[in-house]
């Protein structure tokens, strides 16, 4: 329950953002797997199977029933969004449309990023391959990451290039306007 908060907290509109939408379906998801009590796990499971379908339809957005997420992560435009199933991302995401993340090849399914905290991915993003990005980074729109990036990093280009950040602070309050998006999503 905290950590749909913490995503609630994130929006300027929560109530009709499309990202706070398919972000909650996906931690309903993560509390249906978790749930020990069987009579209540499979209906739940079944409702998440019908849920994810729904958010791909008319959100087009896919989190990956095992993907990680951790708090007060925020979608801000929805639209061609995938996030692999063994992907693993960490608190104070910001993603954007067209972003994916996942693995290159597909005989390699489980060779999927690890992204860290206070991350900022631009439009287009892809992020792709068994890589792990830092904490505090920045991906550029139509970025291709195709190898780790370190803490404290902007990654921009096809491929990617990394250039170091001037300032690297880690707080809530500089990521966002009170934890919420600089922009509105409309």
């Amino acid at each position: 329950m905290k950590v749909i908060i913490s995503d609630y907290k994130r929006y300027r509109y929560p109530i009709v953002s499309q990202g706070f939408w398919a972000g909650a379906i996906h931690r309903y998801g993560t509390f249906s797997r978790n749930t020990r009590f069987l009579p209540v796990r499979f209906p739940a499971k079944m409702l998440h199977f019908f849920l994810m379908k729904v958010s791909e339809m008319f959100l087009g957005v896919y989190i990956g029933p095992n993907a990680r997420i951790g708090k007060a992560f925020l979608i801000e435009h929805t639209g061609c969004i995938v996030i692999n199933s063994e992907a693993r991302i960490g608190d104070y995401a910001r993603i954007r449309h067209g972003v994916t993340i996942g693995n290159k090849i597909a005989e390699k399914p489980k060779d999927v990023p690890t992204i860290g905290d206070y991350i900022d991915i631009g439009a287009g993003a892809k992020i792709l391959g068994a890589i792990t990005i830092g904490n505090n980074v920045t991906i550029g729109a139509n970025a291709v990451v195709l190898r780790n990036v370190p803490d404290n990093s902007i990654a921009v280009g096809v491929p990617a290039r990394i250039i170091p950040k001037r300032n690297s602070s880690l707080s809530p309050e500089k990521f966002g306007n009170n934890n919420r998006p600089i922009t509105t999503p409309w």
